[in-house]
């Protein structure tokens, strides 16, 4: 599986698209984040790119998270490099893209899924777009989520979405401020691709400044906040009712804490 290609790099003008493509579920293995973050750099090494979209060529699938058999089988170290991946650095390759990212979904985001998204500058979504934290369920913890998400639409409303695990769709997504735009009535490719082109005309060497300027203001002791729950995941991830939440999920039967 390593040496499929799961992730693929399509130029179209000034805009590069990072398409996911490994069915059923984009879900997230150690190949597919070194390809994510492969493909992220050689579009912030690209001067021809002025903007990146990251999308699923799945129909109705944006990325469904973790691989959930991984967490259950690598071990507190193999999770620890999996979440070194998925959230430091993602979050660093975001941080010197020196270019706008937008995260273009279609389909179901979910747990890691949803990493992907909100560490982009920023989401549009279409219509059909479903958003959820199901961690928990799982007997997860939504870690970076509870760093990202209360700054984002307060700690309320936060602590409803990563306690119930239910999803939501793109409109609600957009009425809290989690998506910046819904595509209604045309394509989130068409959607991104706009404002991916009014992001590219705008001068490159000042918008390369600005969006180093902008990450930097934003960050405000995120990632150092970030790595603490990391830990935090990783010990959670290898505690006895974890891992019977997880064999749960994996044999389609209901959790013993239910």
């Amino acid at each position: 599986m390593s040496d499929a290609q799961l992730v693929r790099i399509e130029k179209e003008g000034r805009i590069a698209r990072i398409v996911m493509e490994a069915p059923p579920l984009n879900a997230l293995t150690l190949p597919m984040l070194d390809q994510i973050l492969a493909a992220y750099r050689a579009c912030a090494a690209d001067e021809g790119v002025r903007a990146v979209i990251l999308c699923s060529a799945l129909e109705k699938i944006f990325c469904a998270g973790l691989d959930l058999k991984l967490l259950r089988e690598a071990g507190a170290e193999g999770v620890r490099a999996l979440l070194q991946k998925l959230y430091l650095d993602m979050l660093d390759v975001q941080h010197t893209m020196g270019k706008p990212t937008i995260s273009a979904v279609s389909g179901a985001a979910r747990g890691g899924g949803m990493t992907l998204s909100i560490t982009c500058n920023v989401i549009v979504a279409d219509e059909s777009a479903t958003f959820g934290y199901p961690e928990l369920d799982n007997g997860l913890i939504p870690a970076i989520h509870f760093v990202h998400l209360p700054r984002v639409i307060g700690k309320h409303r936060a602590f409803d979405l990563l306690f119930t695990g239910r999803s939501f769709d793109a409109h609600e997504a957009e009425r809290i401020g989690l998506v910046a735009r819904v595509a209604k009535g045309k394509g989130v490719m068409d959607c991104a691709m706009e404002l991916a082109e009014s992001f590219a005309r705008q001068p490159p060497r000042a918008t390369r400044i600005a969006h180093a300027n902008f990450m930097r203001a934003q960050d405000m002791d995120f990632r150092r906040e970030v790595a603490d729950v990391t830990e935090t995941f990783i010990n959670v991830s290898q505690t006895e009712e974890t891992q019977a939440g997880l064999a749960a999920f994996a044999e389609k039967r209901t959790p013993p804490w239910r």
